[in-house]
């Protein structure tokens, strides 16, 4: 039987390369002159640690990094934006995560959703990813067409076409 995979997931070496060219874009901005300002991406946890001075400046950090994630082919909502907090002296610290792999609610959002459309498929939640099947392709693409007009409120892909 046809089935695919939707997944939500991030390619970490896309991400560190993002984040990258936001830091050399930050530290060459006039406006960041004599900062102390620092973004550090912590790669086991998926966690952007972004340390400044004031609002503004982690305004137009987090405007840098969002641009230049939508460079780099990824999707911005993928990040969670904390609150930011006062760090030591007068630095605001601010704890970005990005989101991987489906949530439990989210899940049944999408496996509800497919299941109100009609269409003769399945699908089941596996851990973080949900699995469709059904017995023709064109259906598994009515599928991700469905995925696709509909906001889960984290960006989906579809992957592991089988036939």
């Amino acid at each position: 039987m046809p089935t695919f995979d939707i997944v939500s997931k991030i390619d970490g070496q896309t991400l560190d390369n993002a984040i990258n060219t936001a830091k050399k874009e930050i530290l060459n901005r006039y406006d960041f002159n004599d900062s102390k300002s620092s973004v550090e991406l912590d790669k086991k946890t998926n966690e952007i640690t972004v340390i400044t001075e004031n609002d503004m400046r982690l305004k137009a950090i987090q405007d840098a990094i969002i641009s230049r994630m939508v460079k780099h082919n990824l999707d911005p909502g993928s990040m969670d934006l904390g609150k930011e907090e006062y760090a030591s002296g007068n630095m605001l610290r601010k704890e970005i995560k990005i989101r991987e792999g489906i949530d439990k609610e989210t899940a049944k959002k999408i496996v509800k959703s497919i299941k109100d459309s009609g269409l003769k498929v399945q699908a089941s939640i596996m851990d973080d990813q949900v699995r469709v099947q059904a017995k023709k392709i064109d259906d598994l693409q009515a599928v991700i067409a469905l995925c696709r007009k509909e906001d889960f409120g984290q960006p989906l892909q579809y992957i592991n076409m089988r036939n």
